[in-house]
């Protein structure tokens, strides 16, 4: 048997997750003794599967029907390998892409779907865990079903990656066109300012503590200063001073830098739940008791307006006027 790990990219790049799925897909694979292969469809599939040739992968298959991609391609594609390799289960990413077609192949092809996975065991039968109302509870959802579609949430798994010498097939699979109904002409990101803070490797992040829009200036020069990139939880979006795609937490994105320094963030569990796998978290807050503190390596139990200016003069700057 064998485990189908789907590939996802988006503007001629790989995604990050695609990658967190190997390793997940390697876990379970050695788990339950199985062979794992990896799904790359449209894009430039030579390239993605040398990127993502890695040790515990047996083999990647690659079906090249256009550049982008497209729901109803993915829908038949993705059910034709299904009959092809026949796997135990199929893993894909818990992302906008994977929620626009996985569901409809798990109706067509009858089987269980699990989504927004953030762990997986298998002990003779799949538990995977999902968190519910915020995180504040985990659940453990279980399947006895031979096949399964699994979709894992970005960010729970490492992105660990050693070239391997998987066998390389490509498919020629025919597509009903007649069964596409709509057209992808290119991909336009929602960052207008082409930032994406589940990449970024030091995120500064502001809540409500600011107090006022005018205070941003102070922050930004810091981010400038740290070369960091800016977020937010979600009450700095719902009063519009930074756009959405800045929002962490739940609604927002998933983050996993390497530091997320959060100023002003009181730490509803809403938010943790999108950055609480950041390697390292440093916490300014005036509250002793915030509950960002738990999860804190490093607090500093301050006023962020005496605290950030001095971090902006140890990066050697001078802070702005506030």
């Amino acid at each position: 048997m064998s485990i189908l790990v789907v590939a996802e990219h988006r503007d001629g790049d790989l995604r990050d997750v695609s990658f967190e799925l190997l390793t997940a897909g390697v876990e379970l694979a050695s788990t339950l003794g199985d062979e794992l292969h990896v799904a790359i469809i449209n894009g430039d599939v030579d390239r993605f599967a040398a990127e993502l040739n890695s040790e515990g992968v047996s083999a990647i298959h690659t079906i090249d029907h256009g550049d982008e991609f497209n729901h109803d391609v993915y829908c038949q594609i993705v059910s034709a390998l299904c009959d092809r390799i026949d796997p135990s289960y199929v893993i894909t990413p818990n992302s906008v892409n994977g929620l626009d077609y996985v569901p409809a192949v798990a109706q067509g092809l009858d089987l269980p779907l699990i989504t927004n996975v953030v762990d997986v065991e298998h002990d003779g039968r799949l538990r995977a865990t999902r968190e519910m109302y915020g995180g504040k509870v985990e659940t453990s959802v279980g399947t006895e079903a031979e096949t399964a579609l699994l979709m894992l949430r970005p960010g729970e798994w490492p992105t660990t990656h050693e070239p391997g010498d998987a066998t390389v097939v490509s498919h020629e699979i025919e597509v009903d066109r007649d069964a596409v109904r709509s057209t992808v002409t290119g991909f336009d990101a929602v960052a207008a300012d082409g930032i994406d803070i589940s990449e970024a490797e030091f995120i500064v992040s502001i809540g409500r503590g600011i107090e006022d829009e005018d205070n941003l200036k102070l922050i930004e020069h810091l981010v400038d200063m740290t070369g960091g990139t800016l977020a937010a939880s979600r009450p700095i979006v719902d009063n519009d001073w930074l756009p959405a795609h800045r929002q962490v937490g739940q609604s927002g994105k998933t983050v996993t830098p390497t530091v997320y320094l959060a100023i002003g963030i009181s730490g509803a569990v809403q938010h943790v739940a999108g950055m609480k796998d950041s390697d390292i978290i440093v916490a300014i807050n005036n509250d002793s008791n915030a509950p960002i503190l738990d999860i804190a390596d490093y607090a500093i139990v301050d006023d962020l307006f005496d605290v950030v200016p001095e971090l902006i003069r140890e990066c050697g700057g001078e802070p702005p006027g506030v």
